[in-house]
């Protein structure tokens, strides 16, 4: 998990003035609420938040959610291991009789499928055991006379779970049934707070990353971001050595900006992206516009960083994930802005929090 309590822990914004610029870029002071509006004006508060856009993923583009029934039946598939038994007929039981070593079974292969003695191959994915026994019945009928089958599951490794990065326990996971994303965090015997990074965490299935905002749910004990999960779903919880903002625009080096101990302000970003603090033109810091993303809202924040250069405002400290992008000539719509920054988020798409990429990048791939 991102530190906590991190240096913004405080919500109220501390009324600083802070006239030394090297103080500017050591300082770290609460920030605007990311899930909040800001609506009284920068000059009154001290902040250097001139306007804040907080917008919400339509459920039109939300992936559909999955139902939890922990009653329903397990369902076989691929590389789960199953013993058969086929009633006074050993020979062709898996396993064999007296069998000592192997897998205490047969292993249903990557298309579903298994081999057993007499009838061959025979398809068994995506079924209950009660229908697996029904279905093989059927087919040795046809060479044993009233056969008695029995099917028990010896290890259920079809349904799992894959767990990454800042986990006591990483790695894959085979619960034997469905879970909601807290139970499936217990399975990495829980998630190392002091080394994560909840504000770029997130959860892959079907090679798409879903807008889950993990610092809600287990920071602030948000429920509702407590989804049931599919079957080979990827938990990802980076650590919070890897913890960048992304700056784009008018400066010489754009691209990712590592944190330092966990905290990065504005300036300090601007300055390791390579743009001249000391000969800045106001018209490209007055308007710097900085996307915020939790799960499936952003916050589209304009800041007046020139403000905080001159001791006006009080420093803006950014959150891992943060894209800054910083105008040319320091005016421009958003949808000007977002033209200008799509070809440099398509190159990092794969870094990004998932709101941006569904809703912007998605159409344009």
């Amino acid at each position: 998990m991102h530190k906590i309590p991190r240096c913004w822990k405080v919500r109220t914004i501390q009324f600083l003035i802070v006239p030394a610029f090297n103080l500017l870029l050591s300082a770290c002071a609460s920030p605007p609420s990311p899930m909040q509006s800001i609506t009284a004006s920068a000059a009154n508060t001290g902040s250097a938040v001139l306007s804040s856009d907080l917008q919400t993923l339509p459920p039109s583009k939300l992936p559909p959610s999955q139902s939890l029934d922990t009653g329903a039946p397990y369902r076989l598939g691929p590389d789960d291991i199953i013993g058969v038994t086929v009633y006074m007929h050993p020979e062709l039981s898996e396993p064999q009789q007296g069998a000592t070593s192997g897998l205490g079974g047969v292993m249903i292969t990557s298309d579903g499928t298994v081999n057993l003695p007499l009838i061959g191959t025979i398809n068994l994915n995506g079924i209950t055991i009660d229908n697996a026994q029904q279905k093989l019945n059927a087919a040795y009928a046809t060479y044993v006379n009233n056969p008695n089958v029995t099917v028990q599951l010896v290890a259920a490794q079809s349904l799992r779970y894959y767990l990454l990065g800042a986990f006591r326990s990483p790695g894959v996971k085979y619960p034997g049934r469905v879970m909601t994303l807290l139970d499936t965090l217990s399975l990495g015997d829980s998630v190392d707070l002091t080394n994560a990074d909840l504000y770029q965490a997130y959860v892959v299935q079907n090679k798409q990353k879903l807008p889950i905002d993990f610092h809600a749910l287990l920071a602030e004990g948000d429920l509702s971001q407590n989804i049931t999960l599919a079957p080979g779903d990827t938990i990802v919880i980076p650590t919070a050595s890897a913890e960048d903002a992304y700056v784009f625009g008018a400066v010489g080096k754009p691209g990712a900006v590592p944190f330092q101990s966990g905290a990065l302000s504005l300036p300090q970003a601007l300055s390791v992206a390579g743009m001249d603090l000391q000969n800045y033109t106001t018209a490209e810091l007055s308007q710097v516009r900085v996307i915020r993303t939790h799960g499936a809202t952003a916050d589209f924040m304009v800041v007046d960083a020139a403000r905080i250069l001159r001791g006006q405002a009080v420093p803006f400290a950014l959150q891992p994930g943060d894209i800054v992008f910083v105008p040319a000539d320091g005016i421009g719509s958003w949808n000007q802005v977002l033209s200008q920054l799509l070809p440099s988020l398509q190159a990092i798409s794969g870094a990004l929090n998932p709101f941006v990429a569904i809703a912007y990048l998605s159409r344009h791939n």
